[in-house]
């Protein structure tokens, strides 16, 4: 995983783009159109239909912050450290599915 190889960057910034290619195939799903040309997770949730638990919008917006690192890096902000970017990616990896089973 990249987080244990040291590229905490990557692995949030890919953990990102996993959750808003499945949230945008979920307003696919729910709207029988395209999806907007949007990055904000909570915001594509929404357009999906999607009745998320506090849990899920708070890691949703959290997870917001790593897509602007990943795709317009300015100078580098302080990441999370290792064991806090491994629970972020269990996190990630728990909603995915969840959203996975609304298709």
């Amino acid at each position: 995983m990249l987080v244990a190889q040291g590229k905490v960057r990557h692995a949030l910034f890919f953990a990102h783009l996993a959750l808003e290619k499945m949230l945008k195939a979920c307003v696919c799903h729910a709207t029988r159109d395209l999806p907007p040309r949007i990055h904000k997770l909570v915001r594509l949730a929404e357009r999906a239909g999607l009745e998320l638990g506090d849990d899920v919008r708070d890691l949703l917006a959290e997870m917001d912050a790593f897509q602007l690192e990943g795709q317009y890096p300015e100078p580098p902000r302080a990441l999370p450290h290792a064991g806090k970017a491994g629970q972020l990616a269990v996190r990630v990896r728990e909603v995915f599915e969840w959203l996975k089973k609304r298709l």
